[in-house]
């Protein structure tokens, strides 16, 4: 696990951009993971910006949800397919079938999952897939004590989590209580990890997903597992990390050939 600290989120923003140029200019049908909130808008806004001036082509890229609210009919504007589709495909010209997703309006939402895991699989693969970290550790939307081997399966929301997503409807009594999520499982499986966080109110999850034990009670922590992982914080985010003047050194003297 590499883990770099920067000085802002539009900073991380733009790291994180640079990774999926390059990405695309070796393999210009990538499958792109995208994870939701307000964590990743400026990484989409940077690579939109790359896009829009030519400096990298993206109509080829693939993009895929991390998870998707069980109950909210497509068309609902808080649904994750209307906002990955909002923020992310329209910003990069892509069309709609440049994008694959779980659906969570199914009536038979098993098979639903166990349908976008196969679907997954027969695209390839996810190529590079970012993910943002909850303030319990959850990673998409498997929450504390996820099995870390679970594939896409349907979970039901906490409290906590349901109130840190009320800020996007015009009430929490809104908010669904359950959702499609890949597993933990599935995500190790994408070539690259990408986790950004920002803000204090990250820094004890970052923290005990990056220096603490493996354990499920922390999600997020199953990236120290993968064989590419990468962690980026802002400074407020990297509080409570012991070894930060150690990330910050080794950063610092990494190759510019290794890319992010």
């Amino acid at each position: 696990m590499e883990v770099v600290i920067v000085p802002d989120a539009r900073a991380g923003g733009e790291l994180i951009a640079g990774a999926v140029a390059a990405l695309l200019r070796r393999k210009p049908d990538a499958l792109l993971g995208v994870a939701t909130g307000s964590t990743p808008l400026p990484v989409y806004e940077a690579l939109a910006a790359r896009v829009g001036a030519g400096a990298v082509d993206a109509s080829q890229a693939r993009i895929c949800q991390l998870d998707e609210y069980v109950g909210l009919p497509a068309g609902h504007p808080e649904s994750y397919r209307s906002v990955v589709l909002r923020e992310v495909v329209e910003p990069l010209g892509l069309d709609e079938d440049a994008f694959m997703g779980p659906d969570g309006a199914a009536e038979d939402v098993q098979a639903a999952c166990e349908a976008y895991d196969r679907a997954l699989r027969d695209a390839g693969g996810v190529d590079l897939q970012l993910l943002g970290i909850g303030t319990d550790g959850h990673i998409g939307f498997n929450e504390p004590c996820s099995s870390l081997a679970s594939r896409t399966r349907i979970k039901t929301l906490t409290r906590q989590t349901r109130e840190d997503n009320a800020r996007f409807f015009d009430s929490p009594d809104e908010v669904p209580h359950h959702v499609i999520t890949q597993g933990i499982g599935t995500i190790l499986e994408a070539r690259h990890l990408v986790l950004l966080a920002t803000g204090a109110g990250k820094a004890d999850a970052v923290a005990r997903a990056v220096e603490g034990p493996v354990a499920a009670l922390v999600p997020a922590s199953a990236l120290q597992l993968h064989p590419h992982a990468t962690v980026l914080v802002d400074e407020a985010a990297a509080a409570g990390l012991k070894l930060a003047d150690y990330f910050r050194a080794t950063y610092a003297a990494k190759p510019d050939w290794q890319g992010l």
